[in-house]
């Protein structure tokens, strides 16, 4: 049954997790929850709360199963804009920063390669988090989610034209950051 499911279309799942197929509902769930679950840590920081978020997009799906229509997109841009909108409600995200949770992995090669390697990213995580959620959004799904530009649109429901300026503005404000922080750690080492 899992072969069966895992060839099958998002589609072809939806008809039959409609006609009650707990199977092909599972198997949805399999198929997209990792990737809820990375944009709802990228967008909120916590892990614990994308846990939450991603278990109430696929709530959501479930009662929205037979009013789900699949030629208004692709079925993981709609589990990602109500995990956007899910989270928009559950954190008031319309604030510039969110906290994030430390959640590093160790096990390099190297103390000091690791080391280096993980304050960068952190950086970037805080840095992501710092900018406003509109910039944020756009990055998650473009730069980390790695959507095309139209996937990303649809997720946001906002205009292609608009996702680009969005990107091109955080990344411009996301190089700023990070002249400004290189330029603090070279005055602390001059010092």
């Amino acid at each position: 049954m899992k072969q069966m499911a895992a060839m099958e279309t998002d589609e072809e799942l939806m008809e039959r997790a409609r006609r009650g197929c707990r199977d092909s509902f599972a198997a949805i769930y399999q198929r997209h929850a990792g990737r809820v679950y990375r944009f709802a840590v990228q967008l909120t920081g916590k892990t614990t709360a994308a846990e939450e978020i991603t278990q109430e997009v696929f709530l959501a799906l479930l009662a929205a199963l037979g009013s789900y229509d699949v030629r208004r997109g692709a079925l993981v841009s709609y589990l990602l804009g109500v995990a956007r909108n899910q989270t928009y409600r559950k954190l008031r995200l319309d604030r510039p920063g969110v906290e994030l949770e430390e959640d590093c992995a160790a096990g390099a090669a190297s103390a000091e390669s690791e080391l280096v390697r993980l304050s960068d990213v952190a950086w970037l995580r805080r840095a992501i988090a710092q900018l406003p959620p509109a910039f944020r959004e756009v990055v998650v799904l473009c730069e980390l989610e790695e959507m095309d530009y139209a996937q990303a649109a649809q997720v946001l429901g906002i205009p292609i034209g608009t996702v680009r300026s969005r990107l091109h503005r955080a990344r411009g404000q996301l190089i700023e950051q990070w002249r400004v922080s290189t330029a603090r750690a070279g005055e602390r080492v001059g010092k």
